[in-house]
């Protein structure tokens, strides 16, 4: 029986399979665009340029902003 399993074949390498760049590409695009609305929120907004009026979505970031260490004062 110790023979038997001595001798049996080795099993093929699994290689993962490849994933075209036509499928990631739009997905990587998303995630940049998200990426950077997200940094435009938490850093940028400051009121000048804001794209929400008034002083809440700063407030509501402030300490993100600190936490991140953007200025903000």
């Amino acid at each position: 029986m110790s023979q038997a399993a001595a001798h049996a074949p080795a099993p093929a390498a699994l290689a993962p399979a490849p994933i075209p760049l036509r499928e990631v590409a739009p997905w990587a695009l998303f995630a940049g665009v998200v990426l950077l609305a997200l940094l435009y929120l938490v850093g940028l907004d400051q009121g000048a340029t804001s794209v929400v009026p008034g002083e809440m979505l700063h407030e509501f970031m402030h300490d993100g902003r600190h936490l991140l260490g953007f200025p903000c004062h």
